[in-house]
């Protein structure tokens, strides 16, 4: 007799259940494995276990400004021109699109079978390591250099990227690399970041607490390099004290791509790739980029380390994994309904020409020679980044279906009887004669006969990922990815000055991923715009700002200072003489600083209180008018100074900003709210206090100093308030 099928034949089993909560599902599934399948599970490369129902499964993705290294996907302006939008919202669209494209690319490809590399869900982004110096070929891939504007884009990254869905996420978020990793790329294997506990505290941490603790990122990215002694990838002060048991963060640690077997071929602290791998798991980090971990059987063989250590970073893995909806079927997962025609869509190629326009930053408009006619008779367009393609993309990008160049945009926005003549002039860098005798500047000749015949002349030059970037991908670079020289190459140098003798305007479109000391162009050339890489609409973004049809208002998120004499070593990592807030030279362009085709006043600065206790936030008011005849958009800013700080403060810290539209003549009250905790300094011991004593607020356009003063042609309005009462401690 047939036997018949009951209740518990057909259920599923509790780790397919939907219906349990995901704990108690990791835990069914994890009872299950081996301990070798639970350390297949451990490496980026996943197997399938096919007994189980689960496929295998690649982590590694990007998605820096776009669905990186997977095929077509919109790709939005480099991670540094977004932090120059200084646009929290517009950043939050931009990641909410890249996931949505990353959530459909995922889904196709799993249709059809294809479980490779960079078709997943857990993506390695953003960096929010700090841009503490411009040598860093990295820096690109951050938002500058203030870890305030860096927190407030990573969170909106994060947060965008994870969606807002009660149970599933839609993607995973990696702020890297944790920690203190801000090159130089040569020594990134190796090297020993030596910080006080304050610049840690101060600078390097604050924007991975707020991805984490704000963010609800699921997931860290442990860097190379050692941060006082322990290696990032298995430091038990980063990773469990600070990480874990301060922060509450209840993800997975990943390492960085053989940073696991850094600990005993380049750090030499351990011996063997199973020493490195127990020493990693056993504090904290749960996945391996690379096959390190695939020693791990044989760690728990010696002893090294217990299949209960083990079992704790498989279960934040396989959580995530659920978290995700990879044992679920598509149906149950409302992301899984994403078309793919959101990739590359039509929505989203406007969200890049919205994004590359906000980041463009005016430097310089002498005798406003910006914004030009489209009646021109002729305008020359010259410089080896006018019609490249690749400069729009920076690194870790995707591939754009279409992309408009410089020199693209320029020619679809000029007048029909304008004439656009074009000339490359020279390569990024100088190559040197070859063998048939050809030279550097054997194109000087053609690019000032075409600014000769030219009533304007767009000089677009600068660099590009050639020669800035990660180790090893920078083929151009002078030091494996990093910057030596921070000038223009001379090659272009020699081209700019070239043109210029010709005599006539000259508007310089500068493209690069971090700051240029532009040294003679600063004073010579009178209209100087940073384009950054500004994406697959680029070209198109630039043209409207040259000739008026968007009014400039990006803002630098990187001071630019005038040379690398202004410059600490590169290997010091105090933040001593770095950044805004510690550099007492006067820099070429400030950070926060930018200009517009319009001018902006601020009255009526007030306050909540002058005097508050140290328990009690202040709020601080302003009213912004555009006094021009143009409607543009401004970046309001507020600073904070603490006048009678026990130790060493910045000179001030950026706390507040806001991006705002005005018509022609309109003006609007703008409001910010400090808590007591933004007033707090970090003491040598890397405490966040509120001490009593007088702070200095400014409100404007630009930070404080003297040179945004003397640039912008105003300086914020400030008030002086007091604190009172006993210090306070904020724990972390």
């Amino acid at each position: 007799m047939e036997k018949q099928a009951t209740a518990s034949d057909t259920m599923p089993l509790p780790y397919r259940d939907r219906s349990l909560p995901f704990g108690q599902r990791v835990k069914d599934l994890l009872k299950r494995l081996t301990l070798e399948e639970k350390v297949s599970q451990m490496t980026y490369q996943s197997a399938a276990i096919p007994r189980l129902g689960i496929p295998e499964y690649n982590w590694w993705n990007e998605c820096l400004h776009g669905v990186g290294r997977a095929g077509i996907a919109t790709v939005f302006p480099q991670a540094i021109g977004l932090a120059a939008t200084f646009d929290v919202p517009l950043v939050g669209r931009v990641a909410a699109a890249i996931a949505d494209e990353a959530r459909a690319k995922h889904h196709e490809a799993k249709r059809r079978g294809d479980r490779r590399i960079f078709r997943g869900l857990t993506f390695w982004t953003p960096n929010v390591n700090i841009f503490r110096d411009p040598r860093w070929g990295r820096g690109q891939e951050t938002y500058g250099e203030d870890p305030f504007l860096t927190g407030r884009m990573g969170v909106a990254f994060v947060r965008n990227l994870q969606g807002d869905d009660p149970t599933y996420l839609k993607l995973v978020a990696t702020p890297k690399h944790f920690a203190v990793h801000s090159g130089p790329e040569s020594l990134r294997h190796s090297f020993d970041a030596r910080v006080s506990e304050k610049d840690l505290r101060e600078t390097y941490l604050p924007a991975f607490k707020e991805c984490v603790v704000e963010g609800g990122a699921l997931s860290v990215m442990g860097a190379y390099n050692r941060t006082n002694g322990e290696p990032c990838c298995a430091s038990p002060t980063l990773l469990e004290g600070i990480l874990r048991k301060e922060w509450g963060f209840q993800g997975y640690v990943v390492s960085d791509c053989g940073a696991i077997a850094d600990i005993h071929l380049h750090h030499k602290l351990t011996g063997t790739a199973a020493e490195s791998s127990a020493l990693a798991v056993k504090n904290g980090c749960d996945l391996c980029c690379g096959q390190d971990y695939r020693s791990l059987v044989e760690a728990v063989r010696q002893g090294l380390i217990t299949e209960e250590e083990i079992d704790r970073s498989v279960t934040r893995l396989l959580e995530v994994r659920l978290r995700l909806g990879m044992l679920d079927d598509d149906e149950q997962v409302p992301y899984a309904k994403i078309p793919l025609e959101v990739n590359d869509s039509i929505e989203h190629r406007r969200l890049a020409l919205e994004s590359a326009r906000e980041s463009i930053v005016l430097l310089r408009n002498a005798e406003r020679l910006l914004p030009l006619r489209k009646e021109l008779g002729a305008i020359a367009v010259i410089g080896p980044n006018a019609d490249s393609r690749s400069v729009l993309l920076g690194n870790y990008n995707g591939l754009p279906s279409s992309s408009v160049t410089v020199l693209d945009g320029i020619r679809a926005a000029v007048s029909g009887s304008t004439t656009v003549i074009y000339a490359r002039g020279c390569d990024l860098v100088a190559k040197g004669p070859d063998q048939w005798g050809r030279r550097d500047d054997d194109g000087f000749s053609e690019a000032c006969s075409a600014a000769e015949r030219a009533d304007v002349v767009v000089m677009c030059l600068g660099i590009s990922a050639s020669i800035e970037g990660e180790e090893g991908d920078a083929a151009g670079s002078e030091s494996q990815g990093d910057r030596v020289h921070i000038g223009l190459p001379d090659v272009q140098e020699r081209l700019l000055r070239a043109v210029a003798g010709v005599g006539k305007p000259i508007v310089l479109v500068l493209m690069s991923g971090s700051a240029v000391a532009l040294g003679w162009a600063s004073e010579n050339v009178p209209a100087i715009l940073s384009g950054w890489y500004p994406g697959e609409e680029g070209g198109a973004a630039i043209a409207e700002v040259l000739f008026g049809d968007y009014n400039p208002a990006g803002r630098l998120p990187i001071t630019f200072v005038r040379s690398v004499e202004q410059l600490p070593p590169f290997t010091d990592y105090s933040m001593k003489g770095r950044t805004y807030r510690y550099l007492t030279e006067e820099p070429l362009y400030p950070f926060g600083y930018g200009l517009s085709y319009t001018t902006f006043s601020y009255r009526n600065l007030s306050l909540s209180k002058r005097v508050i206790g140290t328990r009690e936030g202040i709020r601080v008011q302003v009213e912004v008018r555009n006094d021009g005849r143009l409607a543009g958009e401004e970046v309001v800013q507020l600073y904070l100074s603490d006048l009678e700080a026990s130790v060493e403060v910045p000179r001030w810290s950026l706390k507040g900003f806001t991006r705002l539209r005005l018509e022609a003549g309109e003006k609007r009250g703008v409001e910010f709210e400090l808590t007591s905790r933004q007033l707090a300094l970090v003491d040598n011991d890397g405490r966040s206090v509120l001490e009593p004593g007088s702070f200095r607020v400014y409100v404007g356009g630009s930070q404080p100093d003297e040179r945004s003063g003397t640039l912008c042609g105003t300086l914020p309005l400030w008030a002086d308030f007091e604190v009172t009462g006993e210090a306070i401690l904020f724990a972390d």
